[in-house]
């Protein structure tokens, strides 16, 4: 068991004593149940719980499907390392790095491949800084372990500005860093979809550096408990498929997709319509170019002591192989 230090382990830790608690009643069937973790940014996933697709398709399979709701990506890592899931919902790509840095065991299921202007650098619109440069000396909101962490590292080196040095920042996750950021207790925010069309939208927030101006991809994983994935290739092939489907879906049809997929968030429409534009919704198995991209982060990270240890990616299992 591992578990971030934050005011979310505690939560996170309650989560899985609840789920220990549940499975200690009927011993539940090897693998009736399904369960996955999902959060606000886990737009197919939320697409397919919404509509119970997951459910009808999985009848067959005589699999029951349970939904479980985080805040963010690390904590349903810490959950499925433990056995209180199944299923993490697509994650960033710096999120299974500090899990298996914490010895987690885990599979690359899937990947949405890459959406890199789904995630950006942004400073409130009436903010005297024209490019990220002009942050030295300020500071800046972004959330740990996240793909927005990354992004943040690399774009403030390419500004010749070093992380936590030049810039100071603040560890917060999405709702407490846009409390920060619009109040002006920060001076920029590093954020993702749907949080970045939201404060674009609503609060005019400019973006000085995002994925595609700096070079980085921001994919997005599905990882899986090893265990489940083995003792049901069959159910994962459903998930697959039907994660699968209903991206293609969003990018054919945005409108009908936005229509559906705002209510379930309670976001208005053209939030929803201007962060899915973004997102690749792409979804494939994991190539060995994602394994090499996510090496790539590592190794950064470590050099910087943000990642606690050295890290093999590939020694990762994938999903039907490389």
């Amino acid at each position: 068991m591992f578990l971030m230090k934050s005011r979310h382990s505690i939560v996170v830790s309650l989560f899985i004593l609840f789920a220990f608690a549940a499975s200690a009643l009927p011993a539940r069937a090897a693998d009736a149940v399904l369960r996955i973790g999902y959060q606000k940014s886990s737009s197919l996933l939320i697409l397919l719980k919404g509509q119970g697709i997951l459910e009808k398709a999985l009848e067959a399979e005589g699999v029951k499907v349970q939904w479980h709701e985080f805040t963010s990506g690390l904590p349903m890592l810490e959950a499925l390392n433990v056995g209180a899931l199944d299923l993490s919902a697509d994650v960033a790509d710096t999120v299974p790095l500090f899990a298996q840095s914490a010895g987690a065991d885990f599979t690359y299921f899937l990947q949405e491949k890459p959406s890199p202007t789904a995630e950006a650098l942004v400073v409130p619109k009436n903010s005297p800084a024209k490019s990220t440069a002009d942050l030295k000396g300020k500071k800046l909101a972004v959330a740990k372990a996240s793909g927005a962490h990354y992004l943040t590292v690399v774009a403030l080196a390419q500004a010749g500005l070093e992380f936590g040095k030049d810039v100071q920042i603040s560890y917060l996750q999405p709702a407490d860093a846009r409390t920060a950021f619009e109040s002006g207790a920060v001076d920029a925010w590093t954020t993702w979809d749907p949080f970045l069309a939201t404060v674009e939208l609503q609060s005019g927030a400019r973006i000085l550096a995002d994925g595609k101006s700096s070079g980085v991809s921001y994919t997005r994983f599905y990882p899986v408990s090893t265990k489940y994935l083995q003792n049901n290739p069959a159910v994962m092939g459903v998930v697959a498929e039907e994660l699968g489907k209903i991206g293609k879906w969003v990018k054919a049809d945005p409108e009908a997709a936005a229509k559906v997929h705002a209510p379930l968030v309670g976001l208005n429409i053209e939030i929803v319509k201007k962060a899915n534009s973004r997102r690749s919704y792409d979804v494939a198995p994991v190539d060995g170019a994602a394994i090499a991209e996510q090496q790539k982060i590592a190794d950064l990270f470590v050099a910087q002591k943000l990642l606690p240890k050295a890290v093999k990616v590939a020694d990762v299992p994938v999903w039907g192989g490389r």
